[in-house]
């Protein structure tokens, strides 16, 4: 559901303007001072001097994120309809001027239930329910507004089959579905989420419905009493009292460079402010706060997602929902200076022309709109600039989005790589990914790799190999990648337990980017203590929330006469955000989390509770709970809150892990042996549940079994260290020293500096000396 500062500018000029290409000029923008103190007064406010401004705005989709349900507002048939889903009959009906529905409950029973608010516009229109508790939840059936002649006007559901149930946290009445918490901040203005953790209940405020005007703008108190005064008047309105000025493209032009035909603009972008803006809504992050008010750092109020697996292909491509910046940022695009209201008329959010136009208007149309660089007949399809630089992807199963890369299509890495491509993905989806890669060699053969170059590399990370290093090391430590690849760059590294190198890590955390820094942390979270100690404290004090929020992390496991009041302060920031979202199970989770490394062990106890109070399925959480039990010295506790949740999800695999642990250390070795197997049997996909079963199938005297389950282990997760690692001790302990050693060969590969790997060398060494 980025941006950058500068933190060391000699950093930033040695490493050579930022991480544009070598003719780009862009220093790193300026942090912005503080916003003015300021109350927000409506968008109404505005429109006494901004008329032309408020006419756009109302007819975007924006101003009508939101609104009371009306006969004006809605735009679905409420005309006694049944609509028939998952086994459930939903029936739709009027009474006057109010819209009803009888549909299942939170409870799984038929009620009838009056729809409160609309929720967006095009292509599909959702709507808010109230039920106890202060909550508004979004109904799981969304209307269709597209005309009938593209499959519209009509209800379709939210979700493909299975149909979620009541309890589902997906089900409509389900926390998943919780507009407090999910859409408010997004789909209103000066969202004060008001939830209270004591009485598990939220009184969620805003200034005003939709996205108004002091969303984008900031507070406008201070803005209009200027203006209203006699002696400023509206001729100088402008500079007076404005909490935000998104004025980085005043006096700006594109012009195009005669030989090539790319557009360079006429002034560098020296700030974030516009874009961050933006970014607030339109980037995979999460809430840190609702204080966080527009023109205020990014990351201050935010934690952005990186190209993480799950959220986005090894290329970078969109796969989840992540809306648009966490792609924009990869671009040359946004490299090069273009911003969001390039493109998008910033109070319509319309862009600004159709088609290929909107293109020209920066790139030469004579040498980009011709044949021989779309390779497809002018009016076709396959010419229009986003068919090739722009696909889209299907979300809310009718919602075709643009994905914000700007990249050149790559066919050939949907061949090795097995990404998607622009041709195959659309326009040939007849055809396969050879023929396309083939086809566009053959009318292209020197055409270039792309900006995006980290594709193999994140593509080797993702499948766990540690031959991924030395290219991740390059993606991080290089000027001319973008601060998202990089900062994911050391998110994979973090992800492969790589051992920190201080030469590679010193920089990184000195980076421009709070991306960076704040990735780079998370390597540094595993690294030995004195390394932790000599490199993270300085962190702790950076200009940037998350950033400091990380880093307390990284130091969250050491004792408190090892630490400064600067820690205390931010792992009170990191607490802080979790409190704020205290109706998340993965909140409080998080929570137990972290007041379980302080010690703090009751403490924990209660956030995992509250968790599960939550959400009864939460695995994480329970597992937690458990081993909080046990660390408190309640070992039949923690065996008891296992069974429980076992009883309820019987399928979870991580319950029966834990479970299996807790028996073991009861001494009851076959009843721990039978839940390790289960585990094992219910997630083939977790190398460390078959792993943890092979040890205690060998301790307890069957290390045949043990090592055919980690031969089988190993073939599927071929760069599991514990499972190679493991196998090649017991293949030297049942002497079996060839196979041991070419697996501790493949060991040493990909983790050289691993002090068990090398050790197991040297006894393998050891054994083939002569006496």
């Amino acid at each position: 559901m980025g941006g950058v500062t500068v933190l060391a500018v000699l950093l930033a000029a040695a490493l050579g303007r930022r991480w544009m290409s070598s003719d780009d000029t862009r220093p790193p923008p300026v942090p912005q001072p503080a916003s003015v103190q300021a109350a927000f007064v409506g968008s109404g406010a505005c429109a006494e001097c901004h008329r032309e401004q408020r006419d756009r705005w109302r007819e975007s989709q924006h101003a009508a994120a939101m609104a009371l349900a009306t006969p004006k507002t809605v735009l679905a048939r409420f005309d006694d309809r049944v609509v028939t889903n998952g086994g459930i009959k939903s029936r739709f009906f009027r009474q006057s001027d109010k819209f009803l529905l009888q549909t299942d409950g939170p409870d799984g029973r038929l009620a009838t239930f009056e729809v409160g608010h609309t929720f967006g516009l095009s292509p599909l229109q959702q709507y808010l329910i109230a039920l106890p508790g202060g909550r508004l939840q979004a109904l799981g059936l969304a209307w269709d507004t597209r005309p009938v002649s593209l499959g519209g006007q009509r209800w379709f559901p939210m979700y493909p089959p299975p149909v979620p149930k009541a309890g589902d946290p997906v089900h409509w009445t389900g926390f998943q579905q919780n507009w407090n918490f999910m859409c408010a901040d997004c789909h209103s203005t000066n969202v004060r989420k008001g939830y209270s953790a004591a009485t598990h209940q939220f009184q969620t405020q805003s200034t005003e419905m939709g996205v108004g005007c002091e969303a984008c703008h900031g507070p406008g108190s201070a803005h209009v009493a200027a203006a209203r005064a006699p002696s400023t008047g509206p001729s100088t309105q402008a500079a007076n009292g404005l909490t935000v000025r998104l004025n980085e493209r005043s006096d700006i032009t594109w012009t195009f460079d005669g030989a090539t035909g790319v557009p360079v603009r006429s002034r560098p972008l020296t700030s974030e402010r516009e874009i961050e803006v933006c970014a607030r809504c339109h980037a995979r992050r999460s809430q840190l706060t609702d204080n966080a008010k527009a023109g205020d750092r990014l990351d201050d109020g935010f934690r952005i997602s990186l190209l993480e697996p799950g959220l986005y292909h090894p290329d970078g491509q969109q796969f989840d929902e992540v809306y648009t910046y966490g792609s924009f940022l990869q671009s040359k695009m946004y490299a090069k200076g273009v911003t969001c209201s390039d493109c998008h008329e910033p109070h319509t959010a319309a862009i600004r022309m159709k088609d290929n136009a909107i293109c020209t208007r920066c790139h030469a149309g004579a040498a980009f709109e011709a044949p021989v660089h779309s390779r497809h007949a002018a009016g076709t399809p396959g010419s229009l600039c986003v068919s090739c630089h722009m696909p889209t992807k299907v979300y809310m199963q009718i919602d075709a989005r643009h994905d914000h890369s700007f990249r050149i299509p790559r066919p050939d890495r949907s061949v090795t790589l097995g990404v998607p491509n622009a041709c195959t993905a659309a326009c040939h989806a007849n055809k396969t990914a050879a023929w396309a890669a083939a086809s566009l060699a053959s009318r292209a053969p020197r055409a270039g790799g792309g900006f995006q170059s980290f594709a193999e590399t994140f593509a080797t990370a993702d499948r766990g190999d540690p031959a991924a290093v030395p290219g991740l090391v390059g993606v991080l430590r290089d000027p001319m990648q973008s601060a998202i690849a990089r900062a994911s760059a050391a998110d994979r590294l973090a992800r492969l337990g790589w051992a920190a190198d201080p030469s590679s890590i010193g920089p990184a955390l000195r980076d421009p980017s709070p991306l960076v820094r704040r990735a780079t942390l998370q390597i540094l979270a595993q690294a030995d203590v004195s390394l932790r100690l000599e490199l993270v404290p300085a962190l702790l004090t950076d200009p940037i929330r998350t950033v400091r929020t990380e880093a307390a992390l990284a130091l969250v496991d050491l004792p408190d006469d090892r630490l400064s009041g600067s820690f205390r302060a931010a792992f009170e920031e990191y607490l802080a955000e979790l409190r704020f979202n205290a109706d998340r199970p993965e909140a409080q989770s998080s929570l137990g989390t972290a007041l379980a490394a302080r010690g703090r062990l009751a403490d924990a106890a209660t956030a995992f509770r509250e968790a599960i109070a939550i959400d009864r399925t939460f695995v994480p959480a329970i597992v937690n709970l458990a081993d909080t039990l046990r660390r408190s010295g309640d070992d039949q506790a923690a065996a008891t809150t296992l069974r429980e949740a076992i009883a309820l999800n019987p399928r979870a695999a991580a319950l029966h892990h834990a479970l299996g642990l807790a028996l073991v250390r009861q001494n009851r070795g076959d009843d721990g042996l039978a839940e390790l197997a289960a585990a094992t049997r219910l997630d083939p996909r977790a190398p460390r549940f078959a792993y943890v079963y092979a040890v205690a199938l060998h301790d307890t005297g069957r290390p045949a079994e043990a090592m055919t389950l980690l031969t089988k282990t190993l073939a599927a997760f071929p760069y599991d260290r514990d499972t190679l690692l493991t196998l090649a001790t017991y293949a030297a302990d049942a002497g079996q020293i060839d196979e041991a050693t070419t697996l501790a060969k493949r060991l040493l590969a990909g983790n050289a500096s691993d002090p068990e790997a090398q050790a197991l060398w040297e006894r393998l060494r050891s054994s083939r000396r002569p006496s």
